[in-house]
């Protein structure tokens, strides 16, 4: 089974673009565990891990409308991990989320 649930904070705005005339949002998002202290005594920092996430069709089109740098969602989806090659002949992959749900928790902060 490939599932994934995260809850977190809009990195930056959705970017939208379209793939055969079907709608892809792309947008980064950030999750993190709090500081906590060990048995020892040891304090571990708080730790933010970064997320790709990818929404077609409608859900891309919700997230253009509402979606916003500092937003608080809730997204369920599955791993998925693409390789490419750039023009000097470098390789690189990445780790996506492929999201099939998501619920908006909170807008962006008012500053």
């Amino acid at each position: 089974m490939n599932k994934v649930i995260l809850m977190g904070n809009v990195g930056a705005d959705p970017q939208i673009r379209y793939v055969e005339g079907r709608p892809v949002a792309e947008f980064s998002l950030a999750t993190s565990e709090p500081p906590r202290r060990r048995t020892d005594g040891t304090e571990i920092a708080e730790r933010t891990e970064w997320h790709r996430l990818v929404m077609w069709d409608r859900n891309a089109e919700i997230a253009e409308k509402y979606v916003r740098k500092g937003s608080r969602l809730l997204v369920e989806g599955k791993l998925r991990t693409r390789t490419w090659e750039d023009r000097n002949t470098l390789k690189h992959t990445v780790t996506e989320i492929y999201v099939d749900r998501f619920e908006l928790i909170s807008g962006p902060r008012q500053p």
